[in-house]
């Protein structure tokens, strides 16, 4: 598997699954791909300040997020992110990768198509060997077997120290998953939002 930054970046004005709004897109991806959409609907700005709050923006390089979606956290990243920091985005579903190609006018998004438990490989790709955080919203409970494990493993080897997985979840099993690579785990939980959400803040020590 390979993956091209410029490739990414490429043809950005050109997509041809974007039409129909982000709520479109949203309800289209969750109906074509259900065990990877966390939610039908999309995340509360609420749930997404708490879930950020603690990102050290100012010495961030690389933030990764996985499952994007229709780019509800992608654009208060980018609003957050410094001019020469990078955000790598990875999504299984292609339509919400053009998608995003198709919204962000934004040289620091790099917009992939790929699993996340490829995260490793997607970054080496991109020039960059270690994420500062990585954002994941996949719904690790109904992922097929096996995947889970794999991606909270990838996660914390491409992690520098010191960096962070964000979870936000709306079941807390996820925290099986993540707790055999991460010793530091803050929780906090979301009732301001539909579904309510619990939060995961896992440190790489």
């Amino acid at each position: 598997m390979t993956f091209s930054a410029d490739q990414a970046r490429q043809d950005r004005g050109f997509s041809r699954r974007s039409a129909g709004g982000p709520a479109w897109q949203f309800l289209r991806g969750f109906i074509k791909h259900p065990v990877m959409v966390g939610s039908v609907i999309p995340s509360s700005k609420i749930l997404i300040d708490k879930m950020l709050a603690p990102v050290d923006w100012a010495n961030c390089k690389l933030f990764v997020e996985y499952g994007p979606g229709v780019g509800t956290f992608t654009q208060h990243i980018l609003e957050r992110l410094a001019p020469d920091a990078t955000l790598l985005t990875i999504d299984t579903n292609a339509d919400f990768t053009d998608y995003l190609n198709s919204k962000f006018r934004d040289s620091r998004l790099i917009a992939v198509t790929g699993s996340a438990a490829d995260v490793g490989e997607i970054m080496e790709a991109a020039g960059h060997p270690q994420a500062d955080y990585i954002l994941s919203g996949l719904p690790f409970s109904t992922l097929p077997p096996g995947v889970g494990p794999r991606i909270a493993e990838a996660t914390a080897d491409t992690l520098r120290p010191g960096g962070a997985f964000l979870v936000y979840q709306f079941s807390p099993k996820v925290r099986d998953f993540i707790a055999p690579h991460f010793e530091r785990i803050d929780k906090g939980f979301e009732w301001r939002n539909v579904p309510p959400a619990t939060l995961f803040w896992a440190w790489k020590d």
